[in-house]
């Protein structure tokens, strides 16, 4: 599984021109794009690609100016979302709010985390994805299947005996990172920049193309 995090890197008719270019070399990516961009990329991306927010939020009123919720991610036609980003942390409290009403919602949910002990906690709300990343080594290129490898390996059998799928993320700059994840035990890793910030995206996607 290849997540692929927009973040800002790109506004307007670029998150569409880059959405496009996945969808050439790996449609069967998830693509976490920005709250505005929704409902146009969701609208015309083909294949398998899934659309995901990057975030959303729980409130239980109407009367929410500025919250983006979960009910908006269904009619923007999302498939689900990213939770708890190390750049958009949340409480425990709030991540099992948002979790009950997204799984009545049939929305799928990734969720961050970094720590083991968070994981572990997490763990017990059963999402669809988590995505063990490490803050510290985002952007750098320095990738966490090498840094962490002993955390990795812990997280992977932490949930081994459940139906969560285990990824990675954080610094992963290659197809050789990315082989590193599988053989660690992850089912796929969670990236941005080397996609969203890169001039040439293609080249990162046609080496995954070939592993994932």
């Amino acid at each position: 599984m290849l997540v692929i995090n927009f973040k800002n890197y790109k506004v307007g008719k670029d998150v569409f021109d880059l959405a496009k270019k996945v969808e050439i070399y790996y449609n069967k990516a998830i693509l976490a794009v920005p709250a505005t961009e929704l409902h146009e990329i969701a609208k015309n991306m083909g294949g398998n690609a899934m659309v995901f927010a990057q975030h959303v939020d729980f409130q239980d009123s109407a009367r929410s100016t500025g919250f983006v919720l979960p009910e908006s991610l269904v009619n923007s036609g999302a498939a689900g979302t990213l939770l708890n980003h190390s750049e958009h942390k949340i409480k425990l409290v709030e991540i099992k709010k948002i979790m009950k009403r997204c799984n009545e919602l049939n929305l799928k949910v990734i969720v961050c985390s970094s720590s083991l002990r968070e994981m572990a906690e997490i763990k017990k709300l059963n999402p669809f994805a988590i995505a063990f990343e490490d803050k510290k080594l985002i952007s750098t290129g320095k990738s966490i299947t090498e840094y962490k490898q002993h955390e990795i390996k812990k997280f992977v059998e932490l949930l081994k005996d459940t139906n969560i799928i285990p990824l990675c993320g954080a610094g992963i700059s290659s197809g050789d990172d990315v082989a590193h994840a599988l053989v660690l035990g992850c089912k796929g890793v969670l990236v941005s920049s080397v996609v969203a910030n890169s001039q040439t995206p293609e080249k990162f996607l046609k080496e995954v193309s070939g592993i994932l």
